[in-house]
């Protein structure tokens, strides 16, 4: 599945979105077993079992259970079922009673009409998704989550002029605090960026204190290693990250390692005793893990200047090779502006 499926958490937890309040679940008893059933299925990880019970369920209470319907077009997004998801969200636009609704049922058809774009490069999703996310922003013009994704989306059309308009909109509306802002205003600038697989965006306090965000990088390779002091396969990588955080020093490279301990204390002591030296974060609620789509440890990320994700290994893996291309593709980035200086251009 492509890892911009990850986009549906960013979505359903909120960011910045409209926001109805939670729906309540079916009446029927038969509905209801059915519904318990769907859940049954989730604590097992079989997706598409639970998504064929809250279908059933759904059926069970008359066709009308909005939470059964929320429900699958969750489950069925991870489980890569689109034609399940986009039922389920015309199932919502029907039903929404309240401006408030209506507007977070476009929002969630447009995530999915997006996120299948994504997957499968489909020009006529995004342009669904486009529809969707005015339909939202038409009730609720000031949703930064529908100018974010309908900029994409835009720019994912080709219509660069329209996506300035919507990232312009954005950085209006968005809170100060939102991590996406640096993005926004790259894609302002070059829309381009918009159509490149970007690694998900994310800001940190690291252990010594130095406040980081993904796109404050940009014109940097990024090498990010997931990992935790108990992974017997993490500690035995380890010697291999120390090695290419010392062997390119000097390098446009960013060493990033972000632990998935539970326990501070220990993992600080591991930290300091392996002399463990590049920019460290202890992700203990598994946040960003779940951004990245982390499952396996020790689980390793490539990013270029641009912020564009070009490779990802689990396990311990020769990524030098990759990493020396990008670096110099780096370094002529950023002497290109004084070259054009000396030449006066």
């Amino acid at each position: 599945m492509h890892r911009g499926l990850v986009l549906i958490a960013v979505f359903l937890l909120g960011m910045g979105t409209v926001k109805a309040q939670e729906a309540d679940g079916p009446t029927d008893a038969k509905a209801q077993k059915s519904y318990q059933e769907a859940m049954e299925w989730v604590q097992k990880r079989m997706l598409g079992p639970a998504v064929d019970s809250l279908k059933k369920a759904d059926k069970q209470d008359g066709g009308h259970c909005r939470k059964c319907a929320e429900k699958i077009i969750e489950y069925a997004l991870k489980d890569g079922d689109f034609k399940a998801a986009d039922a389920a969200a015309q199932q919502l636009i029907a039903d929404a009673k309240t401006p408030l609704q209506t507007a977070e049922a476009h929002l969630e058809r447009g995530t999915v009409q997006y996120l299948e774009g994504l997957e499968k490069s489909k020009t006529d999703c995004y342009a669904e998704a486009d529809r969707e996310f005015q339909a939202t922003l038409a009730l609720y013009p000031n949703t930064p989550v529908a100018c974010y994704y309908d900029g994409i989306s835009l720019a994912r059309l080709n219509r660069d002029d329209a996506a300035k308009t919507q990232f312009a909109k954005f950085l209006d509306v968005a809170p100060k605090s939102d991590t996406d802002r640096e993005r926004v205003q790259r894609f302002l600038e070059n829309p381009q960026l918009a159509r490149e697989r970007l690694a998900p965006a994310f800001a940190i306090t690291t252990l010594d204190g130095r406040q980081v965000s993904l796109d404050s990088l940009a014109g940097k390779v990024v090498l990010i290693d997931f990992w935790a002091t108990w992974c017997g396969p993490c500690r035995e990588a380890l010697p291999h990250i120390r090695e290419i955080a010392q062997k390119f020093s000097g390098e446009p490279l960013v060493v990033m390692s972000i632990s998935l301990d539970k326990d501070d204390a220990k993992w600080k002591d591991f930290v300091g005793k392996n002399g463990m030296t590049w920019l460290q974060y202890r992700d203990g609620g598994g946040d960003i893990a779940r951004l990245f789509r982390v499952e396996s440890i020790p689980h390793t990320f490539t990013i270029d200047a641009d912020g564009v994700l070009q490779d990802e290994h689990i396990g311990d893996a020769s990524v030098e090779g990759k990493l020396k291309k990008l670096c110099a593709r780096a370094r002529q980035l950023q002497e290109a502006p004084q070259t054009a200086l000396k030449s006066g251009q």
